[in-house]
This record gives C-alpha cells, sequence and structure tokens, in this order.
C-alpha cells in the first residue's frame, strides 16, 4: 500500500520514472520492520517469565534435555537470541533489568521508539 501511496518518482539521473525500493519506503514511513517487533516482543516474553517464580515456562527455559546435537554448525536457541538482543538493547545488567517490571518497560519502550534493534541486512 504504502508503494502505492507514495507514487512512482522521477529518476533525473535515468531520465526516467520509477518506482521506490523498499529501503526507500521503510526510510519514508518509518514504521518498524517485522524483525523488530519480534524482538521486542521476545523480550517481553523473556521480562515476563523472569518474574515468575516456579512455574513451568520458566522452569522449561533453563531445563536441560540432555540429548546430543547433529554435526555441523549448531542452530540458534531461543536463549541464544534473547541473549543478543538483550545485550543490543540493555547492555551490561539487562537481565537484572528484566526482573524489575518498570524499569525493564521503560527499557523496552526506549528500544521501541528509538529503534535500536534495527539491524541493516545487507
Amino acid at each position: 500500500m504504502y508503494r502505492i501511496i507514495l507514487d512512482p518518482i522521477y529518476d533525473n539521473g535515468k531520465e526516467n520514472w520509477r518506482i521506490l525500493t523498499n529501503k526507500e519506503i521503510n526510510a519514508v514511513v518509518k514504521n518498524p520492520t517485522i524483525t523488530d517487533i519480534v524482538r521486542l516482543n521476545r523480550l517481553c516474553w523473556f521480562g515476563h517469565e523472569q518474574r515468575m517464580e516456579n512455574r513451568i515456562p520458566k522452569r522449561l527455559l533453563y531445563m536441560n534435555l540432555g540429548t546430543t546435537r547433529l554435526r555441523g554448525r549448531p542452530r540458534n536457541r531461543w536463549q541464544d537470541e534473547v541473549r543478543e538482543d538483550g545485550r543490543i538493547v540493555g547492555g551490561e545488567g539487562w537481565q537484572e533489568k528484566a526482573r524489575n517490571r518498570e524499569e525493564w518497560e521503560k527499557l523496552l519502550r526506549m528500544a521501541r521508539n528509538r529503534r535500536i534493534l534495527h539491524m541493516p541486512v545487507d
């Protein structure tokens, strides 16, 4: 829809009309990408799990299944992705901030507003 709303533009260098690329549309619209939304929701759920006492989801998060992995490069686990996103958003001590609801929500709100998790894919 954004491509239709923003209309084609005239390119002086090539002297013809062209449609905007996805990067150009995202720069104009400034909506978060789907990966940003997934990362923020993942961090939101992690904070919720950290504040649980001894319930099943928290026990499953830290459960060791004791199985061996297949050969080759290991696949990323959910915890690995959360650890990377948390390091980007909160720096040092981000896991302790997750246990305090007000501080964690403030951190996520700041990441959402400043688009901290946005990492270009090139």
